[in-house]
């Protein structure tokens, strides 16, 4: 049965109820180019987070950091720290982040084009060494049957197919916490519903706790638990999933409210939070 991997490891603070928690990191790209200014969020063990905003306020260089992606892209965080499950991990190697349990979706699939879908489900298991990952290759079958019928090329597979590939390869790493880039991006209106459904169903099958960016923030935010707005680089506004919904800034901004979008920090009736520094 999918489940996070056994941890040898463990810490006196391992049950807290936060699995992550970025506290004021500062990111910069090429030496001179700061994208995130002293952003800090924590993310509940067993829960939906969604990280909303604009495009350009830093959401997917949020999750690059936290899954040690961003010297690929001349990136660095240049201050502040990122815990996960007791431990730091601000500057480790993206290898030792999935071993520990972190596995992130990309934004636009990122599948292996050339590899078969069986191929690709296998890759997300490379840091297994365990004799589980036939039971769960049927298991992530089980929730997308068509992929078991797809036997060519995953390059051939439709948009939502290959999304669900890619969701699939991330339960094959049985990871503590799944970073979620975009999942809705080209997908038909039907599609969105049908991933967004697996997403939850995922999180309450098996209590993986899961960090969702995602431009469509109605249906994030009816999946998640809890929510952060992002604006150039940092949170502006967070709170429960249900309080943002019925935010009216939200709504204006987010949710269809119509209108001119505007910046936060001309709101009235938006204080920042002093623990964003």
């Amino acid at each position: 049965m999918l489940q996070a991997a056994p941890d040898t490891d463990k810490r006196p603070d391992d049950n807290s109820d936060i699995l992550l928690s970025v506290n004021n990191i500062e990111v910069v790209y090429n030496e001179y180019v700061l994208v995130l200014r002293g952003l800090s969020l924590d993310v509940e063990r067993g829960s939906i987070t969604a990280l909303l905003g604009a495009n350009g306020a830093g959401k997917s260089t949020t999750l690059k950091a936290i899954s040690g992606l961003l010297k690929s892209e001349d990136g660095e965080i240049t201050r502040g720290s990122i815990t996960f499950d007791g431990r730091t991990i601000s500057h480790q190697d993206p290898e030792r982040t999935v071993r520990e349990g972190i596995f992130q979706v990309m934004e636009g699939r990122r599948i292996i084009q050339d590899m078969t879908v069986l191929e690709n489900l296998k890759l997300g298991a490379f840091t297994r060494s365990d004799k589980g990952i036939k039971d769960d290759i049927d298991l992530v079958y089980s929730y997308f049957p068509r992929l078991r019928e797809r036997k060519g090329l995953a390059g051939y597979l439709s948009g939502g197919e290959q999304q669900m590939l890619a969701i699939g390869r991330a339960m094959m790493a049985r990871p503590k916490l799944i970073l979620m880039d975009e999942p809705s991006m080209g997908l038909s209106p039907l599609l969105v519903k049908e991933v967004f459904g697996i997403i939850k169903k995922l999180n309450e099958d098996f209590g993986v706790t899961i960090l969702l960016v995602e431009q469509n923030a109605a249906m994030a935010l009816n999946c998640a638990k809890h929510g952060y707005i992002m604006e150039n680089g940092k949170i502006v506004l967070d709170g429960t999933a249900e309080e943002l919904r019925e935010n009216e800034d939200i709504k204006e901004f987010y949710l269809g409210g119509g209108g001119e979008r505007k910046s936060f920090k001309n709101i009235k009736s938006f204080k920042r939070r002093k623990r964003w520094l």
